[in-house]
């Protein structure tokens, strides 16, 4: 029997929880400790584990969460009025809250080391070595993600490109990834490749018309609008995020976790359309 256990419970909107997931999997594997994933519902991913991906082919045991799992295990804050707390600092001997994780991993903590007796973590992002590899066998969607994605596929050209056009609440996106930005890019890439298609994923009906507008049928878009609040709006953005990784490059938006995960998963180049230079 494992001496030393972890909870772990992913928090955030879906590429995030597929990092933190994946980084807590690599640490258990790494220093040989039990590992249980709680998987809660909330307004940054409102549908439940196995509704979006299949039963991963690696060991690791993925739990709903009940009800006495928010009491116990969900993240202690302001909107659970801190509930959770106290059963956790009577249950764990070490815990690290999502926030925590995040400073410690720009600090390169060693988080092998902390993983001493009953652990209990919540993370929104990837910490530790965790290879592409990891991703593409942990998280496989479900059929009805996978027959979209492959129609799509099959609507591809020779050269495709992705692009990745975060709006809506992301202000970084936003501010530093202007449309302009990518309209460039893919007159760039029709000069150069005369049988040019683009896959478009965007939270934004007014980026599809404009792109649709310019580029006329070379654009390829799912018409429905993206959303977190229901199990089909989160395939819908599953569906989004496999097929960006199915094309040859991605152009993504500032700040957006969503496009570098389209391109561990698929091995495709990104390129990141900023107007702000990249911090060495």
């Amino acid at each position: 029997m494992k001496k030393n256990s972890i909870v772990f419970v992913p928090a955030g909107g879906l590429a995030n929880r597929m990092m933190a997931l994946a980084s807590a999997y690599a640490l258990a594997q790494r220093v040989g400790s039990a590992l249980q994933v709680v998987w809660f519902q909330d307004w940054a991913l409102h549908a439940p584990f196995h509704a979006v991906f299949t039963t991963p082919s690696l060991p690791l045991a993925i739990k709903e969460a009940s009800w006495g799992d928010y009491l116990l295990y969900d993240r202690a804050r302001k909107k659970n009025l801190w509930l959770s707390a106290l059963p956790q600092r009577l249950l764990f001997d070490r815990r690290l809250k999502e926030d925590c994780v995040y400073e410690l991993q720009l600090e390169a903590f060693d988080f092998d080391r902390w993983v001493v007796g009953r652990c209990y973590m919540s993370c929104f992002c990837e910490f530790g070595s965790v290879p592409d590899e990891l991703y593409r066998q942990l998280f496989q969607p479900v059929s009805e993600v996978m027959d979209v994605v492959n129609g799509f596929r099959e609507r591809f050209s020779s050269h495709t490109i992705g692009l990745h056009i975060r709006r809506t609440d992301h202000e970084q996106a936003i501010a530093n990834s202007p449309d302009r930005l990518f309209l460039e890019k893919v007159e760039q890439e029709v000069q150069r490749h005369d049988d040019t298609k683009v896959f478009l994923a965007t939270d934004s009906n007014a980026v599809k018309d404009a792109f649709c507008q310019r580029f006329g049928n070379r654009i390829l878009f799912q018409k429905e609008e993206a959303r977190r609040d229901s199990i089909d709006g989160i395939r819908g953005g599953l569906i989004d995020m496999y097929t960006l990784a199915s094309t040859s490059k991605i152009y993504g938006s500032a700040g957006s976790t969503f496009s570098p995960m389209a391109s561990r998963i698929g091995g495709c180049d990104l390129e990141v359309l900023s107007i702000v230079p990249p911090k060495d």
